[in-house]
């Protein structure tokens, strides 16, 4: 569990919805919020919350996102290997990429890598455009993202 209380995050909102649930007296209207929050220094989180007004599923979704902190171990501003990251039909390929490249990458994705601290780094993504699908899919490649040194000390060898 990582220590929120000694990190700067920084929030980034990503997606609005504005949902409805068809009831017998009408329409209940209500949002939600899809968040993002890092430190770019390796720590980043996700959240998605609902709520009757948009301010609160965006505190709603900031607090989820808070509580889903991960570290990623990154290289020189972008990452170690070549990862694909995968969430029901969405697919991201995320590629380390030379220094000066810049973030290649749709708009979900590049909330994401922006907010983990990865500066160069060439991305696909495939399949579903769903907002949330492609945070969970990428989160769920950086989620898998080892250093060397944790290569290397799974297979009994040092770095």
């Amino acid at each position: 569990m990582i220590n929120t209380d000694e990190l700067e995050l920084n929030e980034k909102l990503i997606h609005i919805n504005r949902v409805a649930k068809t009831t017998s007296g009408g329409r209940n209207m209500s949002f939600s919020a899809l968040m993002v929050v890092g430190d770019g220094n390796g720590h980043i989180g996700f959240g998605h919350a609902k709520a009757k007004e948009v301010p609160e599923a965006i505190r709603k979704a900031s607090e989820i996102a808070k509580k889903s902190l991960i570290f990623v171990p990154r290289k020189d501003g972008t990452i170690h290997y070549q990862v694909v990251g995968r969430q029901d039909a969405s697919r991201v390929m995320l590629k380390p990429a030379s220094e000066g490249t810049g973030v290649i990458a749709c708009t979900a994705v590049r909330a994401v890598l922006d907010a983990v601290g990865v500066k160069d780094i060439l991305t696909k993504s495939q399949g579903s455009r769903n907002s949330l699908n492609v945070v969970r899919a990428t989160f769920n490649g950086l989620k898998s993202l080892q250093s060397p040194e944790q290569i290397a000390a799974r297979r009994g060898r040092s770095a």
